[in-house]
């Protein structure tokens, strides 16, 4: 099955996530089929705290691809603003 899931990147205690399209099978931080945004818990003021590429989710979700509950979040703050 195809999920849609947070990676885990950035250094210690300064989280970055990349948003990404992956077999659930796979390590999370392992193989990945598209990387489709990203979420910095962190941003300062002049960051950008959440990017996503709506178009690329909703090619996913038509194929099938099941966000997992912290992504389905992310997915509806992006589709707000």
């Amino acid at each position: 099955m195809v999920t849609i899931r947070l990676a885990r990147g950035g250094a210690h205690k300064r989280p970055y996530y990349r948003i990404i399209v992956a077999d659930r099978r796979r390590a999370l931080n392992g193989n990945n089929i598209e990387r489709i945004g990203f979420y910095n818990p962190l941003a300062t003021a002049k960051e950008k705290k959440l990017q996503v590429d709506m178009v690329r989710v909703e090619y996913w979700l038509g194929k099938g691809a099941k966000p997992t509950d912290r992504v389905a979040d992310l997915l509806k703050q992006a589709a707000k603003s």
